[in-house]
């Protein structure tokens, strides 16, 4: 890790945190809520939804996705960060890849009549995937500059984009 020369340069909070023990186990409770997701997905899961109900199986379905892109997006964001603490990717060169990743604040209410007939295990790792949004949210903005812009516009970035291919940009 670079030390600062000049003692007026501010302390990097996200540079620090990416050579931390804390940062260390952040990435394994990511990676190992990811391998365990997959393994009930794939077994128990699969045969507990065949038994639900039609509401429950259609938000089983519905959450099953959820959990699987807020995991894909968890994952992508702290394989991006390793690989920058770990030498195989720049500062730079992570800037620009963390412009694909999308932490952003969507969730689950978890709660009402069809979420009780959900299995206790898939609610379970989908408060636990909950969780870990949050960590990793609360310190994106610190890790790379441009992390966790909450005055982006979703839309208008889409707008840009239609604008641009169809030549009005």
């Amino acid at each position: 890790m670079r030390r600062r020369t000049d003692p007026k340069e501010p302390i990097s909070f996200g540079r620090a945190y990416t050579h931390s023990e804390t940062f260390r186990q952040l990435f394994q409770d990511g990676m190992k809520l990811v391998e365990a997701t997959a393994t009930y997905l794939d077994g128990e899961g699969r045969a507990a939804a065949r038994r639900l109900g039609r509401p429950a199986s259609v938000l089983y379905a519905a959450e099953s996705m959820r959990l699987t892109t807020r995991l894909m997006q968890l994952a992508s964001w702290l394989l991006l960060h390793r690989s920058v603490v770990e030498g195989e990717m720049s500062p730079a060169q992570a800037k620009e890849e963390k412009q694909k990743i999308r932490i952003e604040p969507f969730g689950s209410e978890m709660s009402g009549p069809v979420w009780e007939e959900l299995p206790s295990e898939f609610c379970d790792l989908v408060a636990r995937s909950l969780s870990l949004h949050k960590r990793v949210e609360s310190i994106d903005a610190a890790l790379l500059p441009g992390g966790a812009d909450r005055t982006r516009n979703p839309v208008q970035d889409q707008l840009r984009v239609l604008a641009s291919a169809l030549g009005g940009g």
